[in-house]
């Protein structure tokens, strides 16, 4: 058997070399395919490891309430994370944080998170600014780090806390502690600045360098939707009966559970995790486009490569090789083929991913099951688009084959 395949993969090797431009441009159609599927994979891994550890280095248990979001076609989901007054059909109230901290002796810290998108005018004017309303709760919730000054406390003063990056816009400097602000009508007082994070990716789905933090209740009348409600637990074993007591109590209170949900652990996503899943379908959908030619590139190369070759093809069969040899052989060749492609898309996809992640907070993921899966997708492949071939040049007949002369 040892022997069979490698005469098989000499012959398989010798022929591919012999057309190397041809060969080369088949392998290219499947490192493309093979190349998006590496994209995606180490995509989703990154951002599913991203908000893994975010979470494990709070240290703490969270909880999160969010409004159910409905929108699943794509038109509705982009339209949802483009539009600034998206969260206006949230049903999550303030009542709702009072009746949550009634609900359970466990529940450590609460924090509700409203972000606005307002123009807010300091020494500079800042269009569409991140305006983000909660309490002081967030920062020990979060583990918000204070470069400078103070965080907001819940009193009657219209304090402020900044990002690094929306401070250099609206006031072009980095320690504004001491100066103002407006939006809307309310002026507020930055009391403190927050460290630069460099991760504008989380389970919030807020960008802390570029907004700036008030207390909620300074701006009722702007009537600000909350879009999350951040817990954390006292007892981390008793974190899963907690999310259910608030979940009755959420459900008592708006008579359905349809219209959020309470999740923790594992369960807690970005956001916007609707829309990664939809560009990862569609980017999926593409790379089975690419694999799809890329594996009629190989089949149209081993039907040509059996058309050259019938005299051999007759000459093997003619000193005692079997339908089996021949199919076989043709099938080895078809394989790797494609296995060149597999290798080629492995470096082009990673390489794509490590140019992304120098102007995105994705990181290349890499692990086997990434590995294993774009190698399986090439295997099947190969095997699939080069068995018509196979089947072809196993059933060619030695007289005919003979008399053949490219």
């Amino acid at each position: 058997m040892s022997l069979l395949l490698r005469t098989n993969f000499e012959i398989a090797k010798n022929s591919l070399k012999k057309h190397k431009f041809r060969s080369f441009f088949t392998c290219l159609g499947i490192s493309v395919g093979i190349g998006s599927i590496i994209l995606i994979l180490s995509l989703a891994g990154s951002i599913s490891q991203l908000i893994s550890s975010e979470v494990k280095s709070l240290n703490q248990e969270l909880i999160l309430v969010r409004p159910t979001n409905n929108k699943k076609d794509l038109a509705n989901i982009i339209d949802e994370l483009t539009n600034s007054n998206h969260f206006n059909n949230s049903n999550l109230t303030m009542e709702d944080l009072v009746k949550i901290k009634e609900t359970s002796d466990n529940i450590k810290k609460i924090a509700p998170i409203a972000a606005l998108h307002e123009t807010a005018i300091g020494d500079q004017t800042v269009d569409s600014a991140t305006i983000l309303a909660s309490n002081s709760d967030l920062k020990d919730i979060l583990n918000l780090e204070i470069k400078s000054g103070n965080f907001i406390q819940d009193n009657n003063l219209k304090s402020a806390v900044i990002g690094h990056s929306l401070a250099l816009q609206l006031f072009g400097s980095s320690e504004p502690i001491g100066k103002t602000f407006s939006f809307s009508g309310h002026k507020f007082i930055i009391i403190g600045t927050l460290q630069k994070t460099e991760n504008p990716l989380n389970f919030n789905g807020v960008d802390f360098d570029q907004s700036v933090i008030v207390d909620i209740d300074q701006i009722k009348n702007l009537n600000p939707q909350i879009q999350q409600i951040d817990i954390t637990v006292k007892n981390n074993q008793q974190t899963e009966s907690t999310a259910e007591q608030i979940t009755k109590t959420l459900t008592d209170l708006k008579g359905s559970a349809s219209n959020f949900t309470v999740n923790y652990g594992t369960h807690i996503s970005h956001p916007a995790s609707n829309f990664f899943s939809m560009i990862s379908i569609m980017l999926g959908s593409i790379a089975a486009i690419s694999l799809f030619i890329g594996g009629i590139s190989v089949m149209n190369l081993m039907l040509v490569s059996v058309t050259e070759r019938t005299h051999e093809i007759g000459i093997r069969k003619a000193i005692g090789a079997t339908n089996a040899h021949i199919f076989m052989q043709f099938l080895f060749e078809s394989i790797i083929l494609v296995f060149l492609g597999c290798i080629g898309g492995f470096l082009l996809g990673y390489l794509v991913a490590i140019f992304c992640s120098t102007f995105t907070p994705f990181k290349p993921f890499i692990n086997l099951e990434i590995c294993l899966v774009a190698f399986y997708f090439a295997f099947v492949t190969g095997i699939l688009f080069g068995l018509f071939p196979a089947i072809k040049a196993s059933r060619q007949k030695p007289i005919d084959s003979l008399k053949f002369s490219s």
